[in-house]
């Protein structure tokens, strides 16, 4: 399965980014799959929800099906967290799946990065990217990366740029 990765600091456009992506390549005729990674304890169904009470329970899976989605939740109850390859393996097979976070993983990866945050850009120390998309593009290009710079808003050509790293 081919994968490509948006990551940057909290702020920095990440969520938006990858939306416009999805939006972008499924446009152009392909499947695409997402996966994001939180730093908090998530939960997708509420409080007095029928699943949220069976996981309050203490159940390990629940499943929620409908005519339109079906959701598997698991309750890792103290268990270390999944490596990303083991949670990608429970995925269908798709075109390409983009993965929002993951810093440290080492899939290929776009930066987004608005000047806004005050963070120092993470490719300067991390290999797996391999562009920055920032909404101060010229400044980033003036910093010496040697990385492909897109403006943030470029969605087109970031998606361009991703679609030929992975050969699609």
């Amino acid at each position: 399965m081919r994968v490509y990765g948006v990551t940057g600091w909290k702020n920095a456009g990440k969520t938006g980014l990858m939306e416009r992506l999805v939006t972008e390549i499924t446009g152009r005729g392909f499947r695409v799959s997402t996966v994001k990674h939180a730093h908090h304890a998530t939960d997708i169904d509420h409080e007095g929800r029928d699943s949220f009470r069976h996981r309050q329970a203490g159940a390990a899976q629940v499943l929620v099906s409908s005519p339109v989605r079906w959701a598997l939740m698991t309750e890792l109850r103290d268990a270390p967290e999944p490596a990303l390859d083991a949670l990608l393996g429970k995925l269908d097979p798709v075109d390409l799946v983009l993965i929002e976070g993951y810093k440290t993983a080492p899939h290929p990866k776009v930066e987004a990065h608005r000047a806004e945050t005050g963070r120092p850009l993470l490719a300067s120390q991390n290999p797996t990217i391999r562009a920055v998309a920032s909404d101060s593009a010229n400044q980033v290009n003036q910093s010496g990366l040697g990385l492909p710079v897109f403006d943030l808003d470029d969605t087109a050509a970031i998606a361009d740029f991703i679609l030929a790293e992975v050969g699609l």
